[in-house]
């Protein structure tokens, strides 16, 4: 399809996401809430099946979670909030019904502010999010299906927003970013593989202008940001095409196939009459005061718009900035906010780069991890301060970094030890370069640097640093060439 004909129309997108809260029980039951390579429905529990007798209690860990969600969705908390039931005649929900809440919710309506790639944001306002149970799953196979409870009984929350993005971009970044928050508040534990977080994506397509929004297709069940930006492309692309055709788009249910890049029809899309909700009498509502409120927030760690306001002030870039958001150890961050504030701005740029960059970098590409290491600020700050005043080279500096994390030695020790410290005395580099330039050998490239190829003059800084055994500041002895054949 050409960019001319998709031009002419407008994607909406509203997202729902299913947040499973980090609770050692489920949300009714005393079943054990990892089912993380369990045998199947080994995690369940009598009440999970909605045996007779069996009556649900709520797990006050998950209800201090929302709450704890709450804030970081910028919502107010609800001083009464209940539970519905949601009928939904499927194998893996035993009871007949999902236990939800869908008229009094305990968050309210909020917003997420979502940066982009470009460094400007987004905001995306939250309609509301409510606790609920999550289903079982089912796998299935040529001609039959079979059914797994470990995850019926999970607690969730649902977060529902507001139909205010407009690009596969724009989705991708939402989802980062709600991501960011709930792992940053200690809500979830945000393993996307395990299906800490799915994302729904609701797509609509209509003329560019029009005043009304087209009919709405749901994607369901995607678990990685990239499958969240893909699945809206490919959803643009498809219900253009269907409206190019002069046809209807189907108001449905689909699932993304990550392998081929494309959405299938799963069901069609019901509407909240037909799930027919109801009170559940079983399940008191939820009473909660400010002063509860107040308490359960009270401890909530820096958040990623926070920390980002930190990082930037410190001199570092968008690209840079956002790494450093991306990393999962809360002990990292809050060192990275130390060093952000205690010291200058030369200094704290290196370390900052050295740990964003250098350090998670590996970490990213699956080399290293930050398990052990040695976060010691007095070490990290004498060694930025060796590599400002050039007493050290930044490769070297970066060497012996690796080895102050892992054992926390002073990094002045370990560059004597491995003889990494540099000739930082001028008057010591100026024999040299004298010597240099006194030989022969270097007639050629003197001539060539005044001929004015500067490039040559790497040939006499490679010998000032092989007479000097590596030792010599390289750019000090690049300066004292150039005065020296000015």
């Amino acid at each position: 399809m050409t960019d001319e004909v998709l031009a002419k129309y407008e994607m909406t997108i509203g997202i729902e996401c299913h947040v499973q809260l980090a609770t050692d029980t489920k949300l009714f039951s005393p079943a054990d809430n990892d089912a993380r390579d369990a045998e199947p429905n080994s995690k369940i529990h009598p009440i999970d099946f909605g045996l007779p007798g069996m009556l649900p209690v709520l797990n006050r860990h998950a209800v201090d979670l929302a709450i704890r969600a709450g804030k970081a969705l910028n919502a107010p908390i609800a001083h009464v909030s209940r539970f519905d039931r949601k009928h939904y005649f499927y194998p893996d929900l035993p009871k007949g019904y999902q236990t939800t809440q869908m008229y009094q919710p305990i968050i309210e309506a909020g917003f997420v502010e979502a940066p982009l790639e470009d460094g400007s944001t987004m905001r995306v306002r939250i309609h509301h999010a409510h606790m609920e149970e999550d289903a079982g799953k089912l796998s299935h196979y040529n001609g039959y299906s079979l059914v797994d409870l470990n995850r019926a009984g999970t607690p969730l929350i649902e977060i529902v927003s507001e139909p205010d993005i407009h690009s596969p971009a724009e989705a991708r970044a939402y989802a980062t970013e709600l991501h960011h928050l709930m792992t940053y508040a200690g809500v979830t534990f945000g393993n996307l593989f395990h299906g800490n977080m799915r994302f729904d994506v609701n797509l609509s397509v209509a003329p560019k202008g029009a005043t009304a929004l087209g009919r709405r297709a749901e994607v369901k069940n995607l678990n990685s940001f990239r499958s969240v930006e893909k699945a809206a492309e490919y959803e643009f692309e498809r219900q253009v095409a269907i409206l190019e055709r002069g046809e209807r788009v189907a108001q449905e249910t689909r699932g993304w196939n990550d392998d081929k890049g494309i959405t299938t029809s799963q069901r069609s899309k019901e509407d909240a009459q037909d799930y027919r909700y109801m009170p559940d009498a079983d399940i008191p509502p939820i009473m909660l005061t400010d002063e509860e409120i107040m308490q359960i927030q009270a401890d909530m760690p820096m958040l990623p718009g926070a920390l980002r306001k930190i990082l930037h002030n410190a001199g570092l870039d968008h690209s840079v900035t956002e790494t450093a958001i991306n990393i999962g150890e809360p002990r990292v961050r809050d060192f990275l906010v130390h060093i952000a504030a205690a010291t200058n701005g030369a200094v704290r740029r290196r370390i900052l780069n050295w740990l964003i960059i250098d350090v998670q970098g590996r970490i990213s590409a699956g080399d290293d991890t930050w398990e052990g290491k040695q976060l010691l600020p007095e070490h990290l700050i004498s060694l930025a301060e060796m590599a400002e005043k050039g007493e050290i080279s930044s490769n070297s500096a970066v060497m012996v970094l690796n080895e102050v994390l892992i054992n926390g030695d002073d990094p002045r020790m370990i560059a004597e030890g491995k003889n990494l410290l540099q000739i930082g005395d001028e008057g010591a580099i100026a024999a040299i370069v004298d010597e240099v330039l006194a030989d022969p050998a270097s007639s050629e490239s003197i001539a060539d640097i005044k001929a004015g190829k500067g490039k040559a003059i790497g040939f006499l800084v490679g010998q000032i640093m092989k007479k000097s055994k590596g030792q010599a500041n390289p750019a000090m002895a690049q300066k004292l060439i150039r005065e020296r054949l000015s």
